[in-house]
C-alpha cells in the first residue's frame, strides 16, 4: 500500500497541493486525472520519490517494491533490450551482477563459495531463473520482436524504447506500479495486451492517461486532482463524468424530490455495474458501487469548453470523389492510385500506421499541396474547414492578441462577440488579451476549434484533433463532432473518440485502401484486421 500525509507543494508563489492525504491500496486501479497544469505527473514523481514536497510524507508499506515508468529514454542506451527490461527490479538485477562476478573470479575462495550459496538461495525467492523468459514475454506483448532482444537499447527508434521502458516497469510483479502515459507510442496490439496485463494485475496500479477508453478498461477508481487536493472516487472514467454531471444537474434543481434523485442515482449506479468490461474487474467494481450513496456523487468543478459545430447551409448528396491520387514525397510514395467516393452524412476515421499518407491526403483535399497524379471534386454545395496536426503557422510571429486572432476568422467583428465565443472555450477576462504567439499546444488547439465553428462548413476534416488536449477539452470535442449532422473526416489515436465518431473507417495501406461502412470496434474485430495485427508480429 502506498499513501501521502499532508502533502503541500508549491512552486514561488503557486500552489500544487495542498495537505493531500490519500491512500492507494492492493488490487486497486487508479487514474489520476485533472486539468492540464494541475500536477497529475508532479504528484507521480513525488510517490516515485523523484521530487520532495515541501512539507508531508509518503508512506510504503515496508518491504514493498515500486516501479515507475522512465522517462529518459536514453539513459539504458549501453545495455542490451533484455537486460534493461530485467534492470527493472533493481535487486534481482544486482544479485544476477554479483553472482557473475564472484563465479567469473580466477581464485574461487570458500568465503565467495558462501556468499554465491546465498545470492543463489536469494537469486531463486526472487524468481530469478524466470527472469529472461518474463522479461521476453513482456517484450513480445508490447511488439517488441525477439530478434531485437539482444540488441543495444541505442540501436532501437523512439518508440521501440519506450515499449522497452515500459516493459522494465512492468517487470518482476511490483507492488506498486506508477505509469505516467503509458499507451503513448503504442500501437492497437500492444494496447490491448496492456490492458489485459493490469486488469489482471493484483497489486496497486497508478495511472496518468488522456486515453478514455484506456482508463475505462482498466481503472477501478478515480483519483480527482483540483484545487490542489485530491478527491477518491470509485469506478472508471465515464463513471466519474457521468457521475458529476448527474451531481451538477441534481444540484442545479434543488426542488426535484430526493427520493427521485435516489431512483435515478440507482438506476445510473445498475448500468454502470452492468456495463463493466472485465468479470473479474466488474464484479469488484459492483460490490463498491452498490455501496455509493447520494451524497458520495458531487459535481466537479471541472470547466469544459463548449464545442458545436453547425453548418451554414446543408450540403447536397453530391459530396467528394477522389479518383486516383498518388503521391510522392523524398522519393518515398505515400499515396498509391487512392479512390473513394464520400457520401452525405459520412463521418470517415482515416486508419492505417503511415501518418504521413494521412496528413498528405488531407494536404490535398483541402488545396495546400497538388497530386503527382490522380483528381478528387467536391460537391458544389460542400464548404470545408481543416483542423491541422501541425497548426504551428498560424501562430509563430503573430503579434495579435486572442481576441484580435480571432477576429480575422469572424464574419461578426465586435469586441462583445469575440470575447463571448472565447469565454466559451475558457479563454475569459484577461485571458482573452493574451498574444496568440505565446499560447500553449492546448491552447492553440481551441483556438483552431474556435475558427473551425466560425467557419460555418458543412464538411469537418481534422488531423488528430485531440492531440495537446486534456480529458476535458477530449470529452468537449467528442460531444460536439458526435452532434454535428454535416460531414467529418479525420484521424485520431483515441480509441474511443473513433468508436463514437466514426460511422466508417478508411485504413490506408501499401497495398491500396480497406473500406468498411462500421464501427471502429466492428472494424478492430474484423477477420482480415485481425490477420493484419499478427502478421506485424511475426
Amino acid at each position: 500500500m502506498i499513501s501521502t500525509s499532508n502533502i503541500s507543494l508549491r512552486y514561488g508563489g503557486r500552489k500544487l497541493f495542498e495537505d493531500v492525504n490519500v491512500k492507494f491500496t492492493p488490487g486497486n486501479c487508479y487514474g489520476l486525472i485533472g486539468a492540464n497544469g494541475a500536477g497529475k505527473s508532479t504528484f507521480l514523481k513525488i510517490l516515485s520519490g523523484e521530487i520532495e514536497a515541501n512539507t508531508g510524507e509518503v508512506i510504503i508499506t515496508p518491504g514493498e517494491r515500486m516501479a515507475v515508468l522512465k522517462q529518459n529514454h536514453f539513459e539504458f542506451d549501453e545495455h542490451k533490450v533484455l537486460e534493461t527490461v530485467i534492470m527493472g527490479h533493481e535487486r534481482l538485477y544486482s544479485i544476477m551482477k554479483e553472482k557473475d562476478a564472484i563465479y567469473a573470479k580466477e581464485n574461487f575462495t570458500d568465503e565467495d563459495g558462501i556468499k554465491a550459496s546465498e545470492l543463489e538461495g536469494e537469486f531463486a525467492e526472487l524468481n530469478g531463473w524466470e527472469a529472461e523468459a518474463e522479461a521476453a514475454s513482456l517484450l513480445m506483448g508490447l511488439g517488441i520482436s525477439i530478434d531485437l532482444h539482444e540488441k543495444l537499447m541505442k540501436d532501437l527508434d523512439g518508440a521501440e524504447k519506450v515499449r522497452v521502458l515500459l516493459a522494465q516497469a512492468l517487470f518482476g510483479k511490483p507492488d506498486i506500479l506508477l505509469l505516467d502515459e503509458p499507451t503513448n507510442h503504442l500501437d492497437i496490439k500492444s494496447i490491448n495486451w496492456l490492458e489485459n496485463f493490469l486488469m489482471d494485475f493484483e497489486n496497486t496500479v497508478i495511472v496518468v492517461s488522456h486515453d478514455r477508453y484506456f482508463l475505462n478498461k482498466v481503472c477501478t477508481h478515480m483519483a480527482d486532482l483540483d484545487f490542489g487536493k485530491i478527491q477518491m472516487y470509485v469506478g472508471n472514467y465515464d463513471f466519474w463524468y457521468e457521475s458529476s454531471q448527474l451531481a451538477l444537474q441534481m444540484a442545479k434543481d434543488q426542488n426535484k424530490k430526493k427520493e427521485e434523485k435516489i431512483k435515478e442515482l440507482e438506476a445510473f449506479v445498475a448500468r454502470f455495474s452492468a456495463n463493466a468490461s472485465k468479470s473479474k474487474q466488474a464484479t469488484s467494481r459492483k460490490k463498491q458501487l452498490d455501496k455509493i450513496s447520494l451524497d458520495d456523487i458531487k459535481p466537479s468543478s471541472r470547466k469544459y469548453p463548449f464545442v458545436g459545430f453547425k453548418a451554414d447551409r446543408e450540403a447536397g448528396n453530391d459530396l467528394l470523389s477522389v479518383d486516383g491520387l498518388t503521391k510522392t514525397i523524398d522519393g518515398v510514395k505515400v499515396l498509391d492510385n487512392l479512390s473513394f467516393i464520400v457520401n452525405k452524412g459520412d463521418k470517415i476515421a482515416f486508419a492505417g500506421t503511415n501518418e504521413l499518407a494521412k496528413t498528405t491526403l488531407f494536404q490535398i483535399l483541402i488545396g495546400e499541396m497538388e497530386p503527382d497524379a490522380g483528381e478528387y471534386k467536391w460537391g458544389i454545395t460542400t464548404s470545408q474547414s481543416y483542423f491541422p496536426k501541425d497548426n504551428n503557422k498560424y501562430f509563430e510571429g503573430v503579434d495579435l492578441t486572442l481576441v484580435d486572432w480571432l477576429r480575422q476568422f469572424s464574419e461578426e467583428k465586435s469586441e462583445s462577440f469575440i470575447r463571448g465565443f472565447l469565454g466559451r472555450m475558457l479563454f475569459s477576462g484577461e485571458e482573452a488579451l493574451k498574444k496568440a504567439s505565446v499560447l500553449s499546444g492546448g491552447e492553440k488547439v481551441r483556438c483552431m476549434l474556435s475558427r473551425m465553428m466560425l467557419s460555418g462548413s458543412n464538411v469537418l476534416i481534422l488531423d488528430e484533433p485531440t492531440n495537446h488536449l486534456d480529458l476535458e477539452s477530449i470529452t468537449a470535442v467528442n460531444n460536439g463532432l458526435i452532434n454535428f449532422d454535416g460531414t467529418i473526416l479525420f484521424t485520431s489515436h483515441d480509441h474511443q473518440f473513433v468508436q463514437t465518431v466514426a460511422n466508417r473507417i478508411i485504413e490506408i495501406t501499401p497495398a491500396g485502401i480497406m473500406d468498411r461502412n462500421m464501427s471502429y470496434d466492428e472494424y478492430l474485430e474484423s477477420e482480415d484486421i485481425q490477420k493484419q495485427l499478427e502478421s506485424m508480429y511475426k
